[in-house]
C-alpha cells in the first residue's frame, strides 16, 4: 500500500496545503527521501532524474525544520542556475504558511541585487541561490551563511561541471557540522570527489526513480544526416509535431541563434533562451512556452535547467552533448510525471560511431529514426512557404495604382489556377538545376 504524506511525517497543515495544490501522492523520491530528512542526521546523496518531485522531497522537511522566530539563515539551497533558483524559492513559497513565507528568499542571478539586499533584511530562514550571486553577497559581507544548519544542492552534477569554483568559495563559508542532502542525476567523477571532500563520513545514498537511468518511458532514436540537409530534416521532423511541444538542445548560444532565427523564418512557433539574454527575455520565452503560446524552445544546456514543464514530448539533440550525464538532463526534460517521450538526435556519419558508447555508458538502447526522402522534404519545404506567404503582414507602402495593375494581370484566373502557377514558379525557383552532359563524339 502507497505511503501518504501525512505517514512520512509531514504535518497536517502543510498537507492540507498540499491538498489545495493537488498534490496528494508523494512520489518515490519524497517517500525515501523526507523521512531520513525529517528524522535522521546523516548526510545524504539522493540519485534521481528531473521532474521526479525533488523539491518537494527536500523542501518539505525543511520547512518542517526551521525556526521562524530566529534570526539566522538556516537552510541554505544551491541551484545551478537562475530559473531552477526561481522555481524552487516559488515551489517553496507555494508549500509554505503565510508566517514561512516571509522568511524565504531568493537570490538568483539576473535580478536587482539592490530588491535582494532589501530582501535580505527580512532575517530570512531559507536561502535559495544560484552559486554566482551567493559568491557576490558573501564577497559584499551582505549575508551570513556560517550558522546554517542545512546545505542543499540540487542537480549538483551540473553545479560541479560548471559553477566548482564557487561552490568551494561557499562550502568555505558555512559550518563544518551542517548536513549537507546533495540531488544528482548522475554520478560523475566531480560528484564523487564532492562527496569524498565536503561530506561527512557517514552518508546515506538513496537511488530512486532510475530505472534505466532514470529514461523509463523514453525512445532513443538517432537519425543521420548530411551537413546540408541537417535543417531541413529537422524541419521535416518538426512539422509531424506540429501541435507538440519540445525542447532542441544546441552546443553553443551562437548555434541557438542560428536556430532560432531559421525556425522563426520559417514560422515554426519557437523562442530561444541562453546565458547572454538578459532575464526579462529568458522570463518572457519561458512564459510562452509554459503557457503554451510557443511549442518549441531551442536551448543551450545551462539555461534550460529549471524547466519543469510537464508536457514536453520531445527532445532534439541538434548537436550531441560532449558528457554523457549532459544527455541524462536533456533527455529528462521529456517523459515527466510518468508520460512518454521521445529524445532524437541528429547526427552526422562521423558521430554513428558514438551512439554504442551512449548506449553502453548511460544503459540505453538507441534505434535509428528514418530519415525522410528528398521528395518528402522538398513537399514539407513547399509547406512551409505557403504558410510563410499566409502569415505575411500586408506591405501598406505599396501604391493602389501597382496593386490595380497586379490584380489585372491576375484577373482571370480562378483560385486554383492562380494556386498551379505560383507553386509551379516557387519550384521552379527552388529545384536544383539538372546537370546536362556532352556525348563524346
Amino acid at each position: 500500500m502507497s505511503k501518504t504524506f501525512s505517514d512520512l511525517g509531514i504535518s497536517k497543515e502543510t498537507v492540507t496545503r498540499l491538498a489545495k495544490l493537488e498534490i496528494t501522492q508523494p512520489t518515490q523520491v519524497q517517500e525515501k527521501t523526507i523521512p531520513f530528512a525529517l528524522f535522521k542526521k546523516k548526510d545524504m546523496v539522493v540519485l534521481a532524474k528531473t521532474g521526479t518531485g525533488k523539491t518537494a522531497a527536500f523542501g518539505l522537511p525543511m520547512l518542517q525544520k526551521i525556526d521562524v522566530n530566529s534570526a539566522t539563515v538556516q537552510v541554505l539551497i544551491l541551484a545551478p542556475t537562475r530559473e531552477l533558483g526561481r522555481q524552487i524559492y516559488e515551489n517553496l513559497i507555494s508549500f509554505a504558511s503565510e508566517e514561512q513565507q516571509d522568511k524565504i528568499v531568493a537570490l538568483c542571478g539576473g535580478a536587482p541585487i539592490k530588491t535582494q539586499l532589501e530582501s535580505l533584511k527580512k532575517q530570512p530562514n531559507i536561502v535559495v541561490a544560484t552559486p554566482g550571486r551567493l559568491v557576490d553577497f558573501i564577497e559584499r559581507k551582505a549575508i551570513d551563511i556560517q550558522k546554517i544548519q542545512y546545505f542543499i544542492l540540487d542537480e549538483a552534477d551540473e553545479m560541479m561541471t560548471a559553477l566548482k569554483e564557487e561552490v568551494a568559495t561557499i562550502i568555505k563559508e558555512i559550518p563544518e557540522n551542517r548536513r549537507t542532502l546533495l540531488f544528482t542525476a548522475t554520478m560523475p567523477g566531480t560528484i564523487k570527489q564532492l562527496v569524498q571532500n565536503y561530506m561527512s563520513k557517514h552518508i546515506e545514498y538513496i537511488e530512486t526513480d532510475m530505472d534505466t537511468m532514470g529514461h523509463k518511458g523514453i525512445e532513443h532514436q538517432y537519425v543521420v544526416v548530411e551537413a546540408i540537409e541537417k535543417l531541413n530534416v529537422l524541419m521535416h521532423f518538426l512539422s509531424t509535431k506540429e501541435r507538440e511541444r519540445g525542447i532542441i538542445f544546441c552546443k553553443t548560444k551562437a548555434a541557438v541563434n542560428k536556430l532560432a532565427k531559421n525556425l522563426a523564418i520559417n514560422k515554426f512557433s519557437s523562442g530561444a533562451i541562453h546565458g547572454s539574454l538578459s532575464q526579462g527575455i529568458r522570463d518572457r520565452v519561458m512564459g510562452q512556452f509554459r503557457e503554451g503560446n510557443i511549442n518549441i524552445l531551442v536551448a543551450t544546456d545551462l539555461a534550460a535547467r529549471g524547466i519543469d514543464v510537464k508536457e514536453v514530448s520531445y527532445v532534439v539533440n541538434y548537436h550531441l552533448p560532449d558528457k554523457y550525464e549532459t544527455y541524462i538532463h536533456r533527455s529528462g526534460r521529456t517523459a515527466r510525471a510518468g508520460a512518454s517521450g521521445l529524445s532524437l538526435s541528429v547526427i552526422q556519419q562521423e558521430e554513428v560511431e558514438e551512439i554504442p558508447e551512449f548506449e553502453e555508458d548511460l544503459g540505453l538502447v538507441f534505434t535509428q529514426y528514418k530519415k525522410a526522402d528528398a521528395q518528402s522534404i522538398e513537399d514539407n519545404n513547399t509547406i512551409l512557404w505557403a504558410k510563410k506567404i499566409f502569415k505575411t503582414k500586408p506591405n501598406k507602402n505599396i501604391s493602389e495604382d501597382v496593386k490595380a495593375k497586379v490584380k489585372t494581370v491576375f484577373h482571370h484566373l480562378t483560385k486554383e489556377e492562380l494556386i498551379d502557377k505560383v507553386l509551379a514558379n516557387y519550384l521552379a525557383q527552388t529545384s536544383q538545376p539538372k546537370v546536362i552532359t556532352k556525348k563524346k563524339k
